[in-house]
Formats: structure tokens, sequence, C-alpha cells
């Protein structure tokens, strides 16, 4: 069965969002204005971030890496569903539908790993200010980064292989916009068993070790504020972190929702509309939450502004 894969399905085709003919032109237009702000939020914070030598820091060398995975997971996808709004054939090849499977996963993966590490981070800065530069030193920040893409990566990969020895023989119609991983499964003639054992194992090993080390972090974070004095001091420090728990809350709420609910419960025309949210929205999202609360962005953004306006 496993060498067949690859002789049985060459092909898949997409259901797409909607089979409307008159509102695809409609959802073009609106996301390709979400996939643009997208891009400029994100490839924005990233040359704010390099140009302004005041966000030098790791709060914000963590924001840079966040805004890249944002804007690479949305490219693995959005412009492929753009192009389908637009074709009545919307194929895919299989390679392709892996290629796009496995690089979406190892961003998705490696966001979930970075947003523990923000978190980790902010705890550092509010229980330590003054040593915060000190212990979170460029050598361990590149570390934690690089670390989070290893897992990213290796946790791609082993659901990758086990798609890679399933047999498509039967329909290769995906009822989706994109080639996720339960479509992909319900497509299959093999048995899924072991994939769904891969699933129940790395995604709840990767999923719960992040929000377990989200939630001591801001267990640790409240103790350190309410140790503080002045109601201004506390204001501050709640303030730093109420973008990444935004950000948090949205991301994990999604995940949960999406590969973590009973089986009994799983539409694919419900995972449809939570993977928009997930895959588009949320990366268009997470730029605006981080630069509209924070004041170090904004003020970064008007000197680049004021500096552009003089020269």
């Amino acid at each position: 069965m496993a060498g067949e894969n690859y002789t049985t399905v060459t092909n898949f085709f997409f259901l797409g969002l909607t089979d409307h003919q008159e509102m695809r032109p409609l959802l073009f237009a609106v996301f390709l204005v979400i996939y643009i702000i997208t891009l400029l939020g994100n490839l924005g914070m990233n040359v704010l971030i390099w140009l302004d030598p005041q966000l030098h820091t790791p709060m914000y060398f963590f924001l840079s890496n966040l805004s890249f995975l944002d804007a690479c997971y949305s490219t693995t996808i959005t412009p492929n569903m753009l192009v389908n709004f637009l074709v009545e054939n919307k194929t895919i090849s299989f390679a392709a539908c892996m290629a796009q499977y496995c690089f979406f996963a190892i961003f998705a993966a490696t966001e979930c790993l970075l947003f523990a590490i923000m978190a980790y981070d902010r705890y550092v800065a509010i229980r330590n200010p003054l040593l915060y530069t000190a212990v979170m030193t460029k050598k361990l920040c590149k570390g934690l980064v690089a670390g989070s893409y290893f897992w990213g990566v290796v946790d791609s990969l082993v659901h990758t292989s086990g798609l890679l020895r399933l047999s498509f023989c039967d329909s290769n119609v995906i009822n989706h916009f994109f080639c996720d991983l339960t479509p992909l499964l319900k497509l299959s003639c093999s048995d899924i068993y072991l994939n769904e054992m891969l699933i129940f194992t790395f995604g709840s090993f990767l999923e719960g070790s992040t929000l377990l080390s989200i939630i001591i972090s801001y267990a640790f974070i409240i103790i350190a504020v309410l140790r503080i004095r002045s109601a201004e001091g506390k204001y501050k420090a709640f303030s730093t972190c109420a973008s990444h728990l935004t950000a948090v809350a949205i991301f994990h709420g999604t995940i949960l929702f999406m590969y973590f609910r009973p089986s009994s419960s799983y539409s694919l025309d419900t995972d449809k509309m939570a993977s928009v949210f997930y895959t588009v929205i949320i990366p268009m999202l997470n730029p605006l939450i981080y630069s509209l609360r924070n004041k170090d962005v904004k003020c970064a953004f008007r000197k680049v502004m004021a500096r552009k306006a003089f020269s």
C-alpha cells in the first residue's frame, strides 16, 4: 500500500470555501485585502524592529520571528486559495499538497513553541527587570528560537511522513481550501490508526507542554506583579503582557477547537470556517495586536515616518 500512493493519486481537487460562483469575486477581493494587510503588517514590523535600535531587545527579537512566521504560513496557504477563487479546476499535485502541509505544519508548530518562549521572556522581564538583558542574552535568545524551529521541523516531518505512507485510491476531492491533515486522512483508503496516534501523542505533547509553560510563566508573572507596590508599576507590568495574552488566547483557542475536540463533533464544513480564522485571520491580527497596544512600536513608526518626511 505504501508504494501505491504515488500511482493511484497524482492530483487532488479542492472544493474550496464555497460552491456559489457569484460569491467567488467578492471572497477573492476580501482575502486579497487581508493577505496584503498581513504581509504589510508582519514585514513592516520586522523593518521597524530592524531600523530602530531601541527595539533591539529580546522581546522584539522574538516578536520579529513571530512576524516572520505569520508571513510565511499565510503565504503557504493564501496565494493558492486566491487562485482557486478565479479558476474552476481547483487542482494541486500530490507532491505540492504534501509540501504545502509540510511547510504549514513547520510554521504553525514553531509559532506554538515561540509563544511559550515569549511568555518566559515576559516573566524574566517582570521578575528581574534590572537583570533582564543579562539573563536573556543574544546567545540564549538565538538558541531558543533555533530550538523552536528545530522541533517545528521534527513535528512536521513526523506527520508528513505519516501521510506519505497512506494510499489515496477512492477519492481525490478534498473538502477544504488547503491540504490540511484531517481532510487528507478522511480521504485515505489505508489504515489511519498510526496517524491518529501520532496526532494524539505529538500534538498533545506540543500543545500541552507549550500551554503548560505559558500558564506557569503567567502564574509567576502574577505573583511578581502583586509584589509591586505602586499601582502604576502594576499597570505597566500587566500592559506589557496584554498583547501576548491576547495573541496566545486566539491562537491556542483555535488549535484546541480544530484538533482536540471529540471526533463525534467533527465537521469538515465547520473546520473550513475555523481554518480561515487560523490560517488567514490570525496572521493579520498579530501585528495589529502588538502594534496598537505597544508604545515603543508606535513611537518607532512615527520616527520612521518623520525621517522619511524630512528626507
